[in-house]
């Protein structure tokens, strides 16, 4: 339990002391945010605003990983998995600042980049860390062997999952909120495992602390008004990260109810898009969903905080099943 809270303090403490330099940094190369033209009236003076902030969120978290952790299998997967997906999330960042537009890397590159991870990921899985090719179904406690489609089911689970925390990152502080209290509860996962002797999750449990303590001292900046954005490295890395979190704990079912709140959001967008080519109307006033209650006249700290709220219960409940799965 020591490693576990001074890995999160560690990163916690390390992403406030270096974010004012990096922003400052970011600031001097003009590293910043481009708004779409579609998007909110209110968003527009968020332009210029630096961008790319998961690059300091993942070396906060990186630093204490890799000096505290047992360099156990499990958790170096999930650490590849959301670091790769960072670097992703990087060069598409990047590519957008270079271009001077909100668009960057193409569709087929980012789905190439992210079936060579999900494959990485699921090698780590069943070979390195000898996890069962099976989906545990903990609502109704019951096993299914996936055999030769369980490299499919990761797939799902990382494209959906680092596509949903990208559509979250929409306001300041909403993204990192929401992944943090994701985190936690998978700290809880994994405590609770270990405690129980299921597993020894302990390097799981570091490492999601540290993903933790990177996204509350990021939120120190990216609270509104925030002064940097995590951007898709922030994002994609996050989201790589609560992705390899759900394969290595199997709990990849249970995550769409601890994710609850980034499925809304997806599900939002999912929506209104099948809704808009079938009958050429909108279900929201605008997708994801937490514009749509921007354009209703809600304040963006009412949204944030309603919106970490709803975060929280569903992790509440997902952690509560899963600590009856166990027995």
């Amino acid at each position: 339990m020591g490693r576990v809270l001074i890995g999160g303090t560690a990163a916690l403490l390390i992403c406030i002391f270096l974010s004012p330099k990096f922003i400052e940094f970011l600031r001097r190369r003009e590293f910043g945010q481009h708004i779409r033209e579609e998007g909110p009236e209110g968003h527009r003076e968020k332009a210029g605003t630096p961008t790319m902030g998961g690059v300091i969120i993942f070396i906060a978290v990186a630093i204490p990983f890799l000096i505290l952790t047992g360099y156990e299998w499990r958790a170096l997967g999930v650490f590849g998995t959301a670091l790769a997906c960072a670097l992703l999330g990087f060069a598409d960042d990047y590519t957008k600042l270079v271009r001077r537009r909100s668009l960057g890397l193409r569709a087929r590159t980012k789905l190439a980049v992210t079936i060579a991870i999900s494959l990485a990921l699921w090698f780590v899985a069943t070979h390195e860390a000898h996890l069962q090719s099976t989906l545990r179904l903990r609502f109704v406690d019951y096993t299914v062997d996936l055999g030769p489609f369980y490299p499919l089911l990761i797939y799902l689970v990382v494209a959906g999952t680092t596509s949903a925390v990208n559509l979250t990152d929409g306001l300041d502080g909403l993204a990192a909120g929401c992944a943090a209290i994701v985190l936690l509860a998978y700290i809880g996962i994994t405590f609770i495992t270990s405690e129980y002797n299921v597993s020894n999750q302990y390097e799981l449990s570091m490492l999601a602390a540290c993903l933790v303590g990177g996204c509350i001292g990021f939120l120190w900046f990216n609270a509104f008004p925030a002064t940097i954005f995590m951007g898709d490295t922030g994002a994609l890395g996050l989201g790589g990260a609560i992705a390899g979190l759900a394969v290595m704990t199997k709990t990849e079912v249970l995550l769409i109810l601890l994710g609850g709140i980034f499925v809304f959001e997806a599900l939002s967008v999912v929506i209104q898009v099948a809704y808009f080519q079938w009958r050429h109307k909108r279900v929201f006033l605008m997708a994801p969903i937490h514009h749509h209650f921007e354009l209703r006249g809600w304040s963006e700290t009412k949204i944030i905080l309603r919106f970490w709220i709803i975060a929280a219960i569903c992790c509440a409940i997902g952690f509560t099943i899963y600590r009856q799965s166990l027995g």
